[in-house]
């Protein structure tokens, strides 16, 4: 397909720019994506009240450091991080942290790290890491199809003991794959940090961080929680100290320089940790992570059952339910039938439902995919579910 072409719909080409009223438009991009309507409407109110935004702030001044002090304050209660925990705001998004991590965690190149790769990002971390350290690899792709449809146990016998870390990514956006709960590791490994790219789920569920022995958790502020340009990363301090980290690490990456100079070692991206603040005030406004939880299972809930009960006009790849992501649903339309995928992206776009299949670095995939962020409702799911059972309707 090529996406440039002057004949090709709008729809078809990736576009976010449908023709409805823009209170109507439903975003279910894979992120960047909306927010909630509630902090946009509080992000547009700063910049309409007199004085300067957190754009214009030195970000050592009394005003910034207000902010980030709040917005430090409301992540740690809203996902109840103990205090053994730093809190950083880090450069370079998730593939920033596929090099700090091994760079912070291992200090020499012949350190052995553990990966469990289920997924397209996972993939992609054990392979940035090789630059840095031993990684050996727990692979969770099919031995005969290599898709990656589940996640692995974590045994004495695949885990390392001499790993410096265990890394995993708990939702991969991708493959519609998700753990639920963080795994808890055999006894006899205990003693190994948890990595885990929380990227596109942080925010959406309760994280058990002493009990399932979390040592570092980031997540890019553009799924659930802000804008892009921003990763928020959670260091268990015992990991932090001179000397541990590589002699290769940039300070830019270095966790223990940005930890002792408060987060300011260079400029932080004021703006985006403000509005990490606000979406921390509105988890706890709305009810708290287990409120978010609630209605991320409601969401991805309604349009899986529109997929069991489509007798095979939809189809997903995961079907083990256990493992079905809530934040990024995959589904086929008659089995891939490019002409009813086509008639359906149109027919969805010109309804507002925008954002169901974007072009990405690895093309634009096999499945479709909605994606359930904390910016969409409960009741736009169900606006795309019902769609989606009127068009099987239609189509069969």
């Amino acid at each position: 397909m090529n996406s440039h072409s002057p004949h090709i719909h709008p729809a078809l080409a990736g576009s976010l720019s449908t023709t409805v009223r823009a209170e109507e438009v439903i975003n279910f991009s894979p992120g960047p994506t909306s927010l909630p309507e509630a902090v946009e409407q509080v992000i547009a109110t700063g910049f309409n009240t007199p004085g300067l935004t957190s754009l214009a702030l030195s970000h050592r001044s009394p005003e910034f450091l207000s902010i980030l002090n709040h917005t430090l304050a409301s992540v740690r209660t809203a996902m109840n991080i103990p205090e053994d925990y730093e809190i950083l705001f880090t450069h370079g998004g998730g593939h920033g942290q596929f090099a700090a991590v091994p760079l912070n965690l291992c200090h020499d190149l012949s350190d052995v790290a553990t990966y469990v790769v289920n997924g397209t990002w996972s993939l992609r971390g054990r392979d940035e890491a090789a630059r840095y350290c031993n990684p050996q690899t727990i692979n969770a792709a099919d031995t005969e199809t290599g898709a990656y449809t589940g996640f692995p146990e974590l045994t004495e016998a695949n885990i390392d003991p001499t790993s410096k870390f265990i890394y995993l990514c708990s939702n991969e956006t991708v493959n519609g794959i998700e753990l639920h709960r963080l795994p808890k590791l055999p006894e006899s490994r205990k003693h190994i940090p948890l990595v885990i790219d929380a990227s596109s789920d942080f925010s959406t569920k309760p994280i058990d961080w002493l009990e399932c022995g979390v040592g570092v958790l980031f997540a890019c502020a553009s799924k659930n929680i802000g804008h892009p340009g921003l990763t928020l990363t959670i260091v268990r301090k015992d990991l932090l100290g001179a000397g541990k980290a590589s002699p290769l690490c940039p300070g830019v990456f270095n966790y223990t320089t940005n930890s002792e100079a408060e987060g300011l070692w260079n400029t932080p991206a004021t703006f985006n940790i403000e509005v990490v603040g606000h979406v921390m005030d509105w988890i706890k406004a709305e009810g708290g992570v287990d409120e978010i939880e609630r209605r991320s299972i409601a969401k991805a809930k309604t349009l899986y059952d529109v997929i069991d009960g489509s007798n095979g006009f939809y189809g997903t790849p995961v079907t083990d339910t256990v493992l079905r992501s809530r934040m990024n649903v995959p589904f086929n339309i008659a089995g891939g039938d490019e002409k009813l995928t086509d008639k359906f992206l149109i027919q969805s776009w010109e309804k507002g439902m925008i954002g169901l299949r974007t072009l990405t670095p690895f093309g634009v995939g096999d499945y479709l995919r909605a994606s359930l962020y904390n910016g969409v409702t409960v009741q736009e799911a169900t606006t795309l579910a019902d769609f989606m059972r009127a068009f099987a309707a239609e189509n069969t």
